[in-house]
């Protein structure tokens, strides 16, 4: 009994560790690439941001939806010569780490697929995967995420990889 709980805890650990790497091995890929933005923003950072100059309401708002976050990183190109490939991999890595599709979004311009990874009831990580004709983006925001807060975040960072999760709160009521 002991060795299969402890198995079932190693297997839980690799899977963590597995699908917060997802987005790591595109930094890592990328990372003396000069057309690929590269970002990766802590927790602390987010309680800086709060602390800007801003309306108290903003500041407040901020603070409730960063508070739990404990960070986000974005691997981001407009000039990429194989997007479809690099997109297809990507979904196709997000999916092999265990993520649940939360939503799709396909147009002439721009293919993008948002999915999460949820332990008992509360959504740890979310990841944003987005190719278009020339460009690419994976996004990840990991902690304990609100989908109807994130939305909120979306529009107050203004990071343009971000625009597809301006409206999610809409589509998850």
């Amino acid at each position: 009994m002991k060795k299969l709980v402890f198995s079932i805890m190693i297997l839980s650990i690799a899977g963590l560790a597995y699908s917060q790497q997802v987005v790591t091995k595109y930094m890592d890929k990328y990372e003396d690439d000069e057309t690929f933005t590269k970002v990766s923003v802590s927790s602390k950072m987010f309680s800086l941001f709060a602390e800007m100059e801003g309306s108290e309401e903003d500041e407040q708002l901020f603070y409730d939806i960063t508070s739990k976050l404990k960070g986000m990183k974005v691997v981001a190109s407009e000039k990429v010569s194989s997007p479809k490939a690099m997109y297809d991999g990507a979904v196709a890595d997000v999916e092999k780490a265990g993520f649940e599709e939360l939503m799709t979004v396909k147009d002439a311009e721009e293919n993008v697929k948002i999915s999460i990874r949820e332990k008992g009831g509360v959504i740890e990580e979310l990841i944003l995967v987005a190719g278009g004709k020339e460009k690419f983006a994976i996004v990840s925001i990991y902690g304990e995420i609100d989908l109807k807060q994130i939305s909120k975040l979306a529009s107050l960072m203004r990071v343009n990889q971000l625009k597809y999760l301006e409206n999610l709160d809409e589509a998850i009521d």
